[in-house]
């Protein structure tokens, strides 16, 4: 029963890890989906940031200025929401096309850490749990 026990701690400890990069993941996704509904916001309907946000999870706490990631990542999601709502509606559709590729490559490329580091991290784990397992039997 301690077998399984060590085995679960660890293997949990590799999914608390992992946390990371699916937020980072989660987060970037949701940041382009919002540039997408923003653009068609922009042409078509003009609501407030606000009311384009409220079907998001993270979209509300970045506009109101909260820091979700750190380093890079940060900075990249600061200049982005510090530059919403500054000019006027062609200029703004301008700077979200732009923005868009970059926000799909960021997506794009956390999916695939969190896809290639979450298993990783999990498995690694579970082969530590194992092998502590092992040693204490």
């Amino acid at each position: 029963m301690l077998l399984f026990a060590v085995a679960a701690l660890t293997t949990s400890i590799g999914v608390f890890l992992s946390a990371g990069k699916k937020r980072r993941m989660q987060i970037f996704s949701e940041l382009y989906e919002f540039n997408e509904q923003l653009l068609l916001n922009m042409k078509f309907s003009r609501k407030t940031l606000d009311k384009v946000a409220e079907n998001f999870k993270f979209i509300p706490e970045l506009l109101k200025g909260g820091k979700l990631l750190d380093g890079k990542d940060g900075e990249t999601l600061s200049d982005y929401f510090s530059n919403l709502g500054k000019t006027d509606a062609l200029s703004q559709i301008d700077y979200l096309n732009s923005k868009g590729a970059e926000l799909k490559k960021l997506k794009d490329e956390s999916f695939a850490d969190y896809k290639k580091y979450s298993s990783l991290y999990v498995k690694i784990f579970f082969l530590i749990g194992v092998l502590a397992a092992v040693l204490l039997a």
